[in-house]
């Protein structure tokens, strides 16, 4: 979060998309997360817990979310994304 009297710029969100991408490729691969997310899902919506509507909404949302990076990131090499996370990242 920024502090009360800081303004981000344009120029602070590369390097904050880069850290961010940079920590999920140490995390591990985050190629099969949509389905690991489906798969745990799938499992809520079983129990009673999975009823809820609003629930059932915010893991739709997260799948989509998770699908979407994926996807965006599915035509580079693990190499590639490491490479373009180290040019922008913020040491």
């Amino acid at each position: 979060m920024q502090g009360e009297n800081q303004k981000p710029t344009h120029h602070d969100v590369m390097p904050s998309v880069a850290n961010f991408l940079s920590d999920l490729w140490f995390e591990g691969d985050f190629r099969d997360q949509p389905d690991y997310l489906s798969e745990i899902f799938r499992r809520i919506l079983e129990t009673e817990l999975g009823d809820d509507k609003d629930l059932r909404s915010k893991m739709m949302e997260c799948i989509k979310t998770s699908e979407m990076l994926a996807k965006a990131l599915e035509p580079f090499s693990d190499k590639q994304i490491k490479k373009a996370c180290s040019k922008f990242a913020v040491v």
